[in-house]
């Protein structure tokens, strides 16, 4: 018997028989029979057997599966030790979808695919002995953490550690164009490499002339930013781990940026085949002028990035629009176009309803909010990451004459539910930190020199969160109530404090500081006045109950801390971004991210097998109320409970929102009396309510149709946790 031979197995039909209720009532025994089905007939027949631990590492070494300086960096009776400490936890798997996504896609296996080389308990070993890089005591601490699924590594961190043949740790990517053919052809040159390795790439387009823009004094020579994008696109879909997945891309253009319309216009359905993009997602930068344009029904004016680089001096997505419009308006030497905002705005709104895009990212929110000297210009493929970029210089040889600063995401996420029930929550999330501190330190991007050059002056690492309706359906909480907003914000606040003291202590341990600290808010202690001056711990008894024997930072541990980093400066530049969650979070038996379930009982189809049904992780009787749908929620209370948390978020969050395209009467007050149907009006609303919480990105527009299918429910599977 192998996994390329299994024989007659039961557990698809044991796990299918989950959605024939009996008796009116969820059969969820079943996904438990599914689940003892495929130990039994999957796992244990075809895992490779071996009489002890230390034949298997052998074996494991021998035949290049494993790396072996970082098991040589500690005494074997060490490991045995770790083995010893994990198996005394009696880790099990608590649904079908969990064992079968880790076999599936996160176990080693012998090279012909016959046999598993590693159970769970092997791959948080191997994680926890590769990020501790020698160090016992923090070995242990994150075999603690991994084993009992509080903290989850990102999926190529999780999936690669320790492997002898791996791809990189680190696996999604920000770059930016400037207005010349050389460094077009450079990022065309780092799609294609960081595709190849794995990633997904933003890519910021703002910085190019606009079509009809002169090219050496030749009016109307420039072709736009829409023939760059056909490029990467194609970049992409030939740049594909040889055939393994997709590779994966997002354009970020300024919504006053000349293209504007084109950029819009070319992921539409009916566009033309010439330019219509398939593949490459669109994500638009908004600053505040824009929502004024739009809520005072104003003209708008789209600038020439040519000129206006020219009178400034510096790329058209370093220039403070809001600052500078009315002045930019006012100069005759920049070109300008003349729109209605309200009519761009709908545009959005009507390719948001027909695809889900564009991504929005509020960047002046981003920029307000931000602590680090520099200016934040586009995000990522999945909108949570934010961090400081500096143009390159690229010479007619395709090398830099100015290395500029690009970014690189490194990812990891705590399992509310989990963390919550933490022995020392402080610990828990310190022993994370240093995790993520070692892919950093080891991650090296040299096909694409400024990022290799911003991840070695930024250190910068997202911490992040799965589970949260997980949380609030086993509390009893209704998503979005008051109580589940203060909950997220005292939450988040104890992750910003807990990775701003394990930063600090890291710096003061090594003598290092990112690049600029001292022109940040954090070195003149800025940053910390609204903790100091303002009490952000539990109110409601509710919650108080919820974090009863967590320690919780008074005003007075905030201003210590704020001296302590004024003193010693922080090791990372940015320390939290939370990313949307694809497979990792059905083993972590957790709901994804931060926003609502979709369904009680969700159905996957999986390649080549068919559907499989995931109950709700702790779904029951006395759970099942408090598991409303995504769909079925005032989507106001999902960006209430993101801006709770990015009060305290350094960088971003993936915020999805979720229509119907019926929608419910009473949903929404501005609906009645209207029609039911979901409109471009909804989702600018929805869009300016989020805009004024503070909320810095929108990722997906998800639309459910009357017909039952899903509109923008994508997976963006290089950037998940």
């Amino acid at each position: 018997m192998s996994l390329k031979n299994l024989g007659n197995v039961t557990y698809y039909n044991l796990n299918n028989e989950i959605n024939i209720p009996v008796d009116g009532q969820i059969p969820l025994n079943k996904d438990q029979e599914a689940l003892a089905a495929f130990i039994k007939e999957n796992v244990t027949p075809n895992t490779k057997q071996f009489s002890s631990l230390r034949e298997r590492f052998d074996f494991l070494l021998d035949n290049n599966y494993i790396e072996r300086p970082f098991v040589e960096k500690y005494d074997f009776s060490f490991v045995e030790k770790l083995y010893d400490y994990l198996k005394e936890q009696n880790f099990h798997f608590k649904s079908f979808m969990a064992a079968y996504k880790f076999y599936a896609q996160y176990a080693l296996k012998t090279d012909d695919n016959d046999f598993y080389l590693e159970n769970f308990i092997d791959r948080a070993a191997l994680n926890a002995l590769y990020f501790a890089d020698g160090d016992e005591k923090l070995a242990m601490d994150l075999a603690d953490e991994i084993i009992h699924q509080r903290y989850q590594p990102a999926t190529p961190s999780f999936l690669n550690a320790g492997r002898k043949r791996r791809g990189e740790l680190v696996s999604c990517f920000l770059i930016q164009t400037t207005d010349n053919m050389n460094t077009i052809g450079r990022t065309i040159n780092s799609a294609l490499q960081l595709s190849r390795i794995g990633g997904g790439v933003g890519i910021s387009l703002s910085n190019l002339r606009g079509a009809g823009d002169p090219i050496k004094g030749i009016e109307g020579a420039a072709s736009g930013v829409v023939p760059v994008m056909k490029l990467l696109e194609d970049s992409f879909s030939y740049s594909n781990q040889l055939g393994q997945r997709q590779g994966a891309g997002v354009a970020y253009l300024s919504v006053f940026h000349p293209d504007i319309i084109q950029f819009l216009a070319a992921k539409k359905e009916n566009a033309d085949e010439k330019i219509r993009l398939k593949t490459l997602s669109l994500a638009v930068t908004v600053p505040d002028k824009f929502y004024e344009l739009t809520e005072d029904n104003d003209d708008m004016y789209l600038f020439s990035p040519y000129d206006v680089e020219r009178e400034y001096g510096t790329p058209f997505s370093y220039v403070d629009i809001t600052k500078e419009y009315d002045n930019m308006v006012a100069n005759d030497n920049i070109k300008k176009t003349k729109i209605n905002a309200r009519e761009l705005e709908d545009e959005i709104s009507k390719l948001q309803q027909e695809s889900g895009y564009p991504y929005v990212i509020n960047i002046d929110t981003a920029n307000r909010d931000n602590p680090i000297d520099g200016k934040i210009i586009m995000s990522n493929l999945c909108s949570e990451i934010m961090q400081v970029q500096t143009p390159s210089v690229v010479n007619n040889e395709q090398k830099y004459d100015k290395l500029g600063i690009d970014v690189s995401c490194n990812l990891g996420s705590t399992n509310i539910v989990n963390l919550m029930a933490s022995p020392d929550f402080g610990h828990s999330v310190e022993a994370m930190v240093r995790a993520l501190t070692f892919v950093t330190d080891n991650s090296n991007i040299d096909v694409v020199p400024s990022i290799q050059h911003g991840n070695h002056l930024a250190h910068s690492i997202g911490l992040g969160a799965m589970g949260l309706h997980s949380f609030f359906a086993k509390n009893h909480m209704d998503y979005g109530s008051p109580a589940s907003v203060e909950f997220t914000g005292v939450y988040f606040m104890l992750l910003n404090y807990w990775t701003l003291k394990a930063s600090n202590e890291i710096a003061r341990e090594r003598q290092t500081t990112f690049h600029n600290f001292d022109k940040s808010d954090y070195a003149d202690g800025s940053y910390f006045d609204k903790y100091v001056k303002n009490d952000f711990g539990t109110q409601s008894e509710e919650v108080k109950q919820l974090f009863d024997g967590i320690f919780i930072p008074s005003t007075e541990d905030w201003a210590e801390l704020k001296a302590a980093v004024q003193k010693d400066g922080l090791y990372h530049q940015n320390r939290m971004a939370v990313a949307p969650n694809g497979s990792i979070s059905y083993i972590n038996d957790t709901t994804s991210s931060l926003h609502p379930i979709i369904n009680r009982i969700e159905e996957r189809q999986e390649k080549k097998i068919g559907k499989i049904y995931y109950p709700a992780p702790y779904l029951s009787n006395d759970t099942m109320p408090y598991y409303k749908s995504a769909y079925d929620i005032d989507m106001r209370k999902v960006i209430n409970i993101y801006a709770a948390a990015q009060e305290h978020v350094d960088q971003s969050l993936s915020l999805t929102l979720f229509m119907r395209s019926t929608i419910a009467t009473g949903t929404y007050e501005w609906k009645n009396g209207r029609t039911d149907k979901m409109t471009t009006r909804d989702l600018n609303i929805l869009r300016h309510y989020a805009y004024n919480k503070g909320i810095k990105s929108i990722y997906y527009i998800r639309t459910f149709t009357d017909d039952q299918d899903e509109i923008g429910a994508n997976q963006c599977e290089s950037c998940v946790i």
